[in-house]
């Protein structure tokens, strides 16, 4: 059995098919690389069965992940040998996703694999994506694959990772999961990280994704055919944000599911802009900055990686200066420059909400492709802060999330904070009263 969507474009029917042994809808808890970075004991993923099982309670059926395409696999079979993690010493120590202790080390397959097993004992799916051009290598014990993964050339890099996908794909169907299975995304937000090397290279300038987007797409339906090609079974796709507008004619022209990640920012920006966070012309911290730091904050000029692990922020899209104001700020100051300051964006981050997904939402529609919200809605705020959890972020999400069940998405993710490693995942009647919104829709 096969769920399809039809859709009228002129005098053709455009027909997406969504496999029948898949959900009519998608909640999602996104565990990222955490669920490989941060299974030390007492760490969230070191007793991985313990998670499925509060998922379930919690109402997801669906779990997006950085499957580590390229770290286990080849094109020929798995890599041998184990993988150990580190961390970035005194960076990250506050900061969502980079908070890890380091030390494991694991058979990234055999992990892989137990994820999988998991899944198919509390009947929940799998997205399967891929962060290796941008944060997941900054948590390996060593750089010999982060090495690896830069010398491919940039044009070359989006069949390097389809490849190595293929190989996973392959492996988790010879295990008897294959049916696990929500869909494959190439890589994690195309228009971000050392995947736009290609772009820049061209003289696109960083950080213009409309034609960052554009100039990849011929890239990406190369990779994402492949894919499909190998694997016609699987739904594949690519994976953009929409964060800034553009023609959704840029994005692959064979995706198979349109999906997207919406991160508003609007209040954060004037936070962002008031300590000056990218611009190289005043000293950090200013006095904005400062004045969110906790007391026993240490000097920037002090605030470093490991003599001889630089390597781990090369090309990172975070950066040292977000990451410091992250591990050193003081939580009340940071969530109370944000309510204060919010009312003066209200009306545009919801105007955002409604103009990004009905924008995407028509798209999909004349497209004939399931819609599916992957990450959002606040933005990336310090790991100890509640604005995102309290309650204006939830009446953000909550918007967002009725939008898009008006818009009949196929699946949406409740807050990219509503995870194992972030503090959300306790407020377990919040996200059981909106996956249960999502499933009745």
């Amino acid at each position: 059995m096969r769920i399809t969507i039809l859709v009228q474009k002129g005098e053709d029917n455009v027909k997406t098919s969504i496999p029948g042994h898949l959900p009519k809808r998608l909640t999602i808890t996104m565990w990222d690389f955490s669920w490989y970075t941060m299974t030390m004991p007492g760490e969230p993923y070191h007793d991985m069965e313990a998670r499925f099982q509060e998922a379930v309670e919690l109402g997801y059926n669906t779990i997006r992940i950085c499957a580590m395409p390229y770290l286990l696999f080849t094109e020929e079979g798995p890599r041998p040998g184990k993988l150990a993690f580190g961390n970035l010493g005194q960076v990250g120590v506050r900061t969502r996703w980079y908070n890890c202790k380091g030390g494991a080390e694991l058979d990234g397959v055999a992990h892989l694999l137990e994820l999988f097993r998991l899944a198919d004992k509390y009947n929940c799916f799998i997205i399967l994506s891929s962060w290796e051009y941008q944060q997941s290598p900054s948590f390996l014990k060593t750089r010999e694959l982060f090495d690896e993964l830069l010398a491919i050339a940039p044009e070359k890099r989006f069949m390097a990772i389809a490849r190595s996908m293929s190989r996973l794909i392959t492996t988790v169907k010879e295990a008897g999961y294959g049916q696990r299975i929500a869909y494959a995304e190439l890589h994690n937000e195309l228009e971000f990280g050392r995947m736009t090397q290609v772009a820049l290279d061209a003289g696109i300038p960083d950080g213009n994704a409309p034609k960052t987007i554009a100039y990849m797409k011929p890239y990406v339906e190369e990779a994402l055919a492949y894919l499909q090609k190998g694997h016609p079974d699987i739904l594949i796709t690519g994976c953009y944000t929409l964060n800034q507008s553009y023609p959704k004619e840029h994005v692959a022209e064979n995706e198979q599911v349109a999906h997207f990640h919406l991160y508003l920012n609007g209040v954060l920006q004037e936070l962002a802009d008031a300590v000056a966070l990218h611009r190289v012309d005043q000293a950090f911290p200013n006095p904005a900055a400062a004045a969110l730091l906790r007391d026993d904050a240490p000097p920037f000029s002090e605030y470093t990686l490991p003599e001889g692990e630089e390597w781990r922020l090369h090309g990172n899209p975070v950066g040292l200066k977000l990451l410091y104001l992250h591990d050193w700020c003081d939580p009340v100051k940071w969530d109370l420059f944000l309510y204060d300051r919010y009312g003066a964006h209200r009306v545009a981050m919801r105007e955002k909400i409604d103009q990004r997904l009905e924008e995407a939402a028509e798209w999909a529609e004349r497209k004939g492709l399931p819609m599916v919200i992957g990450e959002g809605y606040v933005g990336y705020t310090p790991w100890q802060t509640y604005f995102e959890e309290g309650p204006v972020g939830k009446d953000i999400a909550e918007y967002a999330i009725k939008k898009g069940m008006a818009l009949g998405f196929w699946g949406m993710i409740l807050c990219s904070n509503c995870a194992p490693h972030h503090l959300f995942w306790q407020d377990k009647a919040w996200q059981q009263k909106w996956n249960r919104f999502i499933l009745e829709s």
